[in-house]
């Protein structure tokens, strides 16, 4: 990261040893002959040893590849450069009918997949149909599938993943895709109602299941070979962006904080899918070293102190309901902990972070590049 800071000293110490001995070879051989000279000469190696000395001090107080998220200090925002999903390819042939197993337990036949709605709280079904090559057949999302090829897709859910049955019948979906979060027991009896072909999905989220999860949604669309292909895809970015991080030693404590306003302010445990981005990231879940076992716990000063993460993990639209940075430090005990004092936060949007969609790895290298300064090989 410094690689230009130690650059510009060289030059300008050549170029001051140009002006010095006037530039030419044949000066710089000749015996200086004065007090003068010599005087000059010793200033001149003066000159050089101290700019050197700034190269190499600017080279070592760097954060680059190797650098250490605790050593340094200050809020870091990640974001993708174009959070819209890659499509694997062109857009498919869907092959219907076909027979899947649903998450509820339930077996369900799609026959038509020309109108589909996808709805869960982290946008992951839609950006999965988009990536598959389907994204002309997507008539209903959610809030949290905000990537801008999406846009003009009518909103079916609000931004905690409640769906709007009204809504989504509005779309005279063919098949709906969600999760058994999204869709209470009560929702679930209302689309049943309405006879719309649904599949329910896994709601967790892990990085383990990025690629299963693909391949679930491709299946149920009948496209398996497109399903297939782009959990490859995602994987590879997965390792690569995964194998591009430096080791650290010892590894940095991250803790991922849930903010909604002052009046929800919570931090996250091993069963929170942030658990898999810090693991990553090469860190230490700060919340289950300070013995969450819950998904979120609200913060209490004790247990912030307790956790003393190194790292603040946050998303963008929380950081700004609190009030930024400032705001944070306002919250019980973050002010008392290492990553308080440097104000060491990151930061990414709502709808990028937790997706654990076909853009996967490329959150992982901005989230990386966001805290240690690399970019996957």
């Amino acid at each position: 990261m410094r690689a230009m800071d130690t650059a510009e000293p060289g030059a300008s110490g050549s170029s001051a040893r140009r002006a010095v001995l006037g530039g030419g070879r044949s000066t710089w051989a000749r015996p200086a002959r004065t007090g003068a000279a010599r005087r000059g000469r010793r200033l001149l190696l003066a000159l050089l040893a101290l700019l050197l000395a700034v190269g190499v001090s600017a080279c070592g107080s760097s954060g680059g590849a190797g650098g250490s998220a605790a050593g340094q200090r200050g809020p870091a925002s990640a974001k993708l450069d174009d959070p819209n999903p890659v499509p694997i390819g062109p857009a498919p042939h869907p092959v219907l009918p076909v027979t899947v197993h649903s998450f509820d337990g339930s077996q369900v036949t799609v026959t038509d997949a020309s109108r589909i709605v996808a709805v869960d709280q982290y946008g992951t079904l839609a950006e999965t149909v988009w990536a598959l090559g389907l994204g002309k057949n997507l008539v209903g999302r959610s809030t949290s599938a905000a990537f801008p090829a999406a846009e003009n897709v009518p909103n079916v859910a609000g931004g905690s993943g409640s769906i709007n049955i009204e809504g989504v019948a509005a779309q005279r979906p063919t098949v709906f895709l969600t999760d058994t979060v999204s869709a209470t027991p009560t929702m679930r009896d209302q689309l049943k109602a309405l006879g719309i072909t649904v599949v329910y999905f896994d709601p967790a989220r892990t990085l383990d299941g990025v690629g299963p999860q693909i391949e679930a949604v491709a299946d149920a669309l009948g496209v398996p070979a497109q399903g297939q292909a782009l959990a490859q895809r995602t994987q590879h970015e997965i390792a690569a962006a995964t194998a591009a991080v430096p080791q650290q030693n010892p590894a940095p404590k991250i803790a991922f904080l849930y903010l909604r306003s002052t009046a929800i302010t919570m931090m996250a445990g091993p069963n929170f899918g942030s658990h898999a981005l810090i693991t990553a990231l090469r860190g230490t879940d700060a919340g289950a070293a300070a013995g969450i076992s819950e998904p979120f716990v609200p913060i209490t000063s004790e247990a912030m102190i307790s956790a003393n993460p190194d790292v603040f993990l946050v998303m963008s639209d929380g950081l700004k309901s609190i009030g930024g940075v400032d705001g944070l430090a306002k919250i019980p005990g973050v002010a008392q902990t290492t990553a308080g004092k440097a104000e060491r936060v990151i930061d990414m949007p709502d709808t990028e972070i937790l997706s654990f969609g076909p853009n996967t790895g490329r959150i992982i290298a901005a989230l990386a590049h966001a805290m240690y300064g690399v970019h996957p090989a």
